[in-house]
């Protein structure tokens, strides 16, 4: 995480996958947003709101696959949108798995 210092206070545990010496925040904005709004705590959202800004955040998040539902509810409050202009609202399951219910 060398590219941006004010990102440095992110806990370590969203990133155990990844080696953060050659890391790219701005190129993986996309995957950062994502990994703090489904595992990351409130001081995580604010380190990432405050480098990406909440538009920023929610034109990110209105395009992933998945997102999970509190974090999805937590957006749309936020920010004034609705579920339904999010794309992961369109492609839910319609039957969830067992151990996803």
């Amino acid at each position: 995480m060398a590219q941006s210092s004010n990102l440095y206070g992110l806990n370590q545990y969203l990133f155990w996958d990844i080696d953060t010496q050659h890391f790219d925040i701005d190129r993986s904005a996309s995957w950062i947003i994502q990994r703090v709004l489904e595992y990351g705590s409130m001081k995580d959202w604010f380190i990432i709101e405050d480098h990406f800004g909440i538009d920023k955040i929610v034109a990110y998040a209105m395009n992933f696959r998945t997102l999970d539902p509190v974090a999805l509810s937590f957006l749309c409050f936020i920010s004034d949108t609705k579920k339904e202009d999010y794309r992961c609202y369109h492609i839910a399951q319609s039957h969830p798995t067992p151990w996803n219910s």
